[in-house]
């Protein structure tokens, strides 16, 4: 019996052996009859293997005391106080409830938004506007948010198209980014008019890569275009707006450090200091490195956290990243 069963073991492996080696045998046959694919495809690869995959062994750095002249095989291991310190530290709570009132925010009325847009474009008629509209909808993506930051302080300052309508009213003027309570409604809304256009390429592709015949067959029955849109474009569009959704909801708390930091001033610190906000300030300027790596890694965690949550919950409808 023992020797059946070695025989068995030893034919399997082997077998196991030579499907690896058809494997490896069909992917280097297919790298030589589409290399020219896989060089393109290289510099992404590179990308991210030098910028996202090799910096994670950095991450070692949150369960030192790491001190930049020692280096991280020279730093002090002290195991989880780093962790311990930042769920004792008073300030930190507060960059997390910013971070996720602004996050909150930003999914349910930035997420929505580039849907929305795609929709109405759709519904465009006349080629010409639609180029138009687009472009102008495409072009601030592409503007820095140095630049759009300047563009909103200018909107809002006390001389600001904001408080010229307001004194066609008799209203006095207010500085708008000096007060707290509008700053993340500023954030929130200047970050769609920014990105909504550039959110709105994949939506557009995926409702250009919908059958004419189905809308065609609702005309027939006397659906009108509301009809339509419920009906068909957003059942079609649904698979592409939930892999973005969960691709956003993996990203809850990263807002994007160029932003904040753009439209933060003194007075909307307590409501608009974030999380990258507080790296920077604390990491960078005052060299707590260990802790700031630690907060990164926690904010990693919980993105891998909600993805995986929502990923299962996505299955139920035979959807998901994997």
């Amino acid at each position: 019996m023992a020797e059946a069963y070695s025989h068995k073991k030893i034919g399997s492996t082997k077998a196991s052996a030579e499907k690896s080696h058809s494997y490896l045998n069909l992917f280097l046959t297919n790298v030589r009859k589409h290399w020219i694919l896989y060089v393109m495809v290289l510099p992404g690869l590179l990308f991210y293997l030098i910028f996202k995959y090799i910096p994670l062994a950095g991450s070692v750095i949150a369960f030192q005391n790491y001190q930049i002249f020692k280096g991280i095989t020279g730093s002090p291991w002290v195991g989880l106080d780093n962790f311990k310190f930042i769920f004792t530290y008073q300030d930190f709570y507060n960059v997390l409830r910013n971070t996720a009132v602004i996050a909150f925010y930003k999914l349910v009325l930035g997420f929505p938004a580039p849907i929305v847009l795609a929709l109405l474009l759709n519904e465009l008629r006349l080629m010409l506007a639609k180029r138009v509209i687009q472009s102008l909808f495409y072009l601030p993506h592409f503007l820095s948010w140095v630049v759009v930051g300047g563009i909103v302080f200018e909107l809002l300052s006390a001389q600001g198209v904001a408080n010229i309508v307001r004194g066609w009213f008799g209203l006095e003027p207010i500085l708008f980014m000096q007060q707290q309570a509008y700053f993340r409604t500023i954030v929130v809304l200047s970050g769609i008019w920014k990105e909504v256009g550039w959110g709105t390429i994949i939506y557009l592709a995926a409702i250009a890569g919908i059958n004419p015949n189905l809308y065609e067959a609702a005309v027939m029955d006397g659906a009108n275009r509301w009809q339509q849109t419920m009906n068909i474009t957003l059942p079609v569009m649904f698979p592409t707006i939930l892999v973005l959704f969960l691709l956003n909801i993996g990203n809850f708390l990263e807002l994007g450090f160029d932003q904040i930091y753009n439209l933060l001033t003194p007075m909307t610190y307590s409501v608009g200091d974030i999380i990258e906000t507080y790296v920077y300030r604390a990491g960078v300027l005052q060299g707590q490195y260990s802790v700031t790596t630690a907060i990164g890694l926690f904010q990693s965690v919980i993105g891998f956290a909600l993805l995986w949550i929502f990923n299962r919950m996505a299955r139920k409808t035979e959807q998901g990243l994997w």
